[in-house]
């Protein structure tokens, strides 16, 4: 499984990006598709997940996300979003995606540990 992450960029606070992560697999619905993103020194953190088709797509966020991010699939360009809105500089981060085993189970989707490969990462940069 090859992932290619993209999107990123520099904003203003309060303002919007739309990430994308391009899947090799034949399709992302067969996988939960995670959202995480890392500053220097700290651990990876989730951010957002889809779940696979037979999870009929639920989604998850990490509270600090919710109702400003939006994660969402594209089964026909085999491609999984992240729009995010109301950005805050402590947003800012490398954003990574990732794919998963299906599951519908939360806490493992949560859990980088628990996703199997992974895209190089997008930078985002919120200034205030």
């Amino acid at each position: 499984v090859q992932l290619q992450a993209s999107g990123g960029g520099s904003v203003q606070a309060g303002g919007s990006l739309r990430l994308s992560c391009a899947a090799s697999i034949p399709t992302v619905s067969d996988y939960n598709m995670g959202w995480f993103r890392q500053t220097p020194g700290k651990e990876r953190e989730f951010v957002a997940a889809i779940s696979w088709r037979g999870g009929r797509g639920a989604t998850l966020y990490e509270n600090s996300a919710a109702g400003r991010f939006t994660v969402s699939r594209d089964d026909a360009k085999n491609t999984v979003y992240l729009e995010m809105n109301s950005l805050k500089p402590e947003d800012t981060a490398v954003y990574y995606c990732a794919a998963g085993p299906p599951s519908i189970n939360a806490e493992s989707m949560r859990r980088a540990s628990r996703y199997l490969s992974w895209g190089q990462g997008t930078q985002v940069t919120v200034s205030s």
